[in-house]
């Protein structure tokens, strides 16, 4: 019996990964909008009720799409945080991480972006919710372990705030810049080129107003901007960058 059941638990949980990959395909291919629940089940060669007995709703599969490129994003952020980087650099390649992989998976920015809008959230069912929510938490936790080790080694004062209060500033400014680039003609609206030199520059003038140190004492200095980037690219994430193709490269200033 616990033979059987087990095999039947994993025969589900393959079918629920081959929907969520042919989910991420049709928003590849057609974007947000042209997600399809009976297109999907079609693509798979399965009943679009067999599709709906594992997700209850077009918002329930959209949400664990997004858990599961989530935990993809996981392993950039992994890379930063187990690397023997300075705490500076570390918060430095967070945000590089943050790029590339939005780069690398442009599907899951908007597909995130989509989500946490009240409609589709509120739609959605509350186990689906708290495995996304599960599965960005260690990202946080990541981040917020950099900020202590900062704080520990006097390269941080603490002012007597928690130290995710430290970081929620380049997490806002990466979020917001990353919608700003997704939003076609906005940034060409104010002639704003080369986002990503903008927002890593901006990370590096808000450590510098926490008095983050080592100091950044030419932060418009583009070239070093250049080299840290390059260096930060290679020396954490060679291997994804050849697997994909692509690194995070910075326009002319």
């Amino acid at each position: 019996m616990t033979k059987a059941r087990s095999g039947r638990e994993q025969a589900l949980a393959e079918r629920e990964q081959l929907f969520i990959e042919a989910t991420r395909q049709q928003l590849c291919d057609k974007g947000l909008l042209g997600v399809q629940m009976a297109a999907i089940a079609r693509s798979c060669n399965f009943a679009t009720g067999t599709l709906y007995h594992h997700f209850a709703s077009k918002e329930d599969l959209l949400i664990a799409v997004c858990t599961e490129l989530t935990t993809t994003r996981r392993a950039y952020f992994e890379k930063v945080a187990h690397s023997d980087l300075s705490n500076r650099d570390k918060m430095m390649g967070f945000a590089v991480a943050y790029s590339l992989f939005a780069q690398h998976y442009p599907e899951h920015f908007r597909l995130e972006q989509y989500i946490m809008t009240e409609v589709v959230w509120l739609a959605s069912s509350a186990s689906r919710r708290e495995q996304f929510l599960a599965a960005t938490q260690p990202i946080g936790r990541m981040v917020e372990q950099v900020v202590r080790d900062a704080i520990a080694s006097n390269e941080l004062e603490d002012h007597g705030q928690d130290p995710l209060t430290f970081s929620i500033g380049q997490w806002s400014m990466s979020m917001g810049m990353h919608t700003l680039i997704h939003a076609d003609g906005i940034l060409d609206m104010y002639d704003l080129k080369d986002p990503h030199r903008l927002l890593l520059r901006n990370v590096q003038l808000h450590l510098s107003a926490m008095q983050w140190q080592p100091l950044d004492d030419q932060p418009f200095d583009d070239a070093a901007l250049n080299s840290k980037v390059a260096y930060l690219c290679d020396y954490l994430f060679a291997d994804i960058c050849r697997e994909k193709g692509s690194s995070l490269t910075l326009g002319s200033a």
